[in-house]
């Protein structure tokens, strides 16, 4: 009787033992599955990042498509509507090639906006605009001198797009010419314009000839009388032109209507797209809102 009481204890014991033994391995299991740790949990917590990164920024993707035609801003006289014509200029400055609708070009901009002090959403709002166009003012000029006569020269016929233009209006300051004639001559090869023998971009090529270039005080007073309520720069009053190292450049459409329609030609064309990645290795630098006119910036 006692041996069998032993035994029925020991079989209990064992029993008991079995049931605990599960029990740890079940609660085991679903600890593990709760709250993975090592490499498993980092790994876990990296993909719950990128997924939740990827969908804010698609949200964001899908709210510029929207902005990109619709923002309203102000700037100049007048309220600015999207910012579809400054797309290749945000996407140099972002780094990125990416299509403005996806998130890629939405990540781009959440590191502008948080390298700018601002709430890095990826969302192209005014306030990010913003902080575009101040950047992009801040490489120009800025306010400066009149250009010396002896700093001044007369440049080719050929360098212009009219062939017509008054010898008086052929004056550019000599550095900046030199610059010029450099960047023709990569962006010649390049996007396989034609140069003639002098260096001179050939008569059948329109792209990238100089519009304007050193304009006096006295005649950009003129231009202002002519046309007294015109808003665009080219008829400031310190106009960056009088210094002799303003460019206006034919990147196509109307030469320098500043109409949303023929800036979005404008912006779009190889010839701008290429002025955007490559003018600043030369020392020219543009005015965002107008996408023929780029200053050279000497020591930049």
């Amino acid at each position: 009787m006692k041996q069998r009481l032993i035994l029925s204890s020991a079989a209990i014991s064992v029993f008991s033992s079995l049931i605990a033994y599960f029990a740890l391995a079940d609660s085991d299991i679903y600890a593990q599955g709760a709250r993975p740790s090592g490499p498993a949990a980092k790994q876990t917590a990296s993909v719950i990042k990128a997924e939740d990164r990827s969908v804010k920024f698609a949200a964001a993707a899908f709210e510029n498509r929207r902005l990109r035609r619709s923002l309203q801003w102000p700037f100049g006289a007048k309220t600015q509507t999207g910012w579809n014509v400054y797309v290749p200029l945000i996407s140099y400055a972002i780094g990125t090639d990416s299509d403005p609708d996806s998130a890629e070009f939405a990540l781009a901009v959440s590191k502008w906006q948080q390298k700018s002090g601002l709430d890095g959403t990826g969302v192209l709002d005014q306030a990010t605009l913003e902080s575009f166009t101040k950047y992009w003012q801040s490489r120009r000029l800025g306010r400066g001198t009149l250009a010396a006569t002896d700093t001044l020269l007369a440049a080719p016929i050929g360098d212009f797009f009219d062939s017509t233009r008054s010898p008086d209006l052929l004056q550019l300051e000599a550095e900046t010419y030199a610059a010029y004639k450099r960047m023709i001559a990569a962006a010649a090869k390049d996007l396989q314009l034609k140069l003639s023998g002098s260096g001179v971009l050939a008569a059948n090529e329109k792209f990238l000839k100089i519009i304007s270039a050193y304009r006096s005080p006295a005649y950009q007073e003129s231009l202002r009388k002519k046309e007294p309520n015109a808003g665009r720069a080219a008829l400031a009053t310190n106009s960056p032109h009088s210094t002799g190292h303003a460019l206006d450049i034919y990147v196509g459409g109307e030469p320098v209507k500043t109409e949303d329609s023929n800036r979005l030609l404008q912006v779009q064309t190889p010839a701008y797209k290429w002025l955007v990645k490559n003018a600043d290795r030369f020392g020219f630098y543009p005015y965002f809102y107008e996408p023929w006119h780029w200053e050279y910036v000497p020591g930049k």
